[in-house]
């Protein structure tokens, strides 16, 4: 069973093409214009050994929001085209992950049904030339293209960079558990519906 997808979309504002393979090693290649957004994609990809490549060209003149924005909609279409029905797959997933003085906590269910429940706070505006509210925004879109309930929550942390990072490597690590299949399903869809 191969678990691929390639997304490409094209706008006014952006001109991406993103590739998504769920049975990767976590190989990552971004280039989207927005240093600490492509970092951000690295830690997502390596730690969930899904192998991601993005190439974005946005109107980063006006700002990142439009980038980072049809980023999380192509990497939502491509996870949920490339779980294809879901059959066999955990569908739940959870991980606490630390970053020095940051502890981020994500709670994923890929379950068709979108959702955001998002509990942290920013200390400031931006990171670097960064904006912190593009992390709630990403998550976001990620969550209602992907079809994934996505709760994150950010009991503390007080560095900015660290909070996202956490966040972005728990995000990996309750997607890698998700999106796994698992051998005790014997390839049904788990879901008391039959489907997802």
């Amino acid at each position: 069973m191969t678990r691929r997808a390639t997304i490409e979309r094209k706008t006014n504002e952006t001109d991406i093409r993103l590739e998504l393979d769920l049975d990767g090693t976590g190989k990552v290649q971004a280039s989207t214009g927005v240093g600490f957004f492509d970092h951000m994609l690295d830690h997502l990809g390596k730690h969930s050994l899904c192998d991601l490549s993005v190439q974005a060209k946005g109107d980063l003149h006006v700002d990142d929001h439009h980038t980072v924005e049809d980023v999380a909609i192509c990497l939502g279409e491509a996870i949920e085209q490339a779980l294809g029905d879901k059959a066999g797959i955990r569908r739940y997933g959870f991980a606490s992950v630390p970053m020095d003085d940051a502890l981020a906590q994500v709670s994923v269910d890929l379950s068709g049904r979108a959702a955001l429940a998002f509990n942290a706070r920013f200390t400031a505006d931006k990171i670097g030339a960064f904006d912190c509210q593009l992390v709630e925004e990403f998550l976001r879109r990620l969550a209602f293209t992907a079809g994934m309930n996505l709760h994150v929550n950010l009991p503390y942390g007080s560095n900015d960079h660290h909070i996202a990072e956490a966040i972005f490597k728990a995000l990996a690590q309750a997607l890698r558990s998700a999106k796994e299949i698992d051998p005790a399903r014997k390839g049904s869809v788990p879901s008391t519906k039959g489907s997802l």
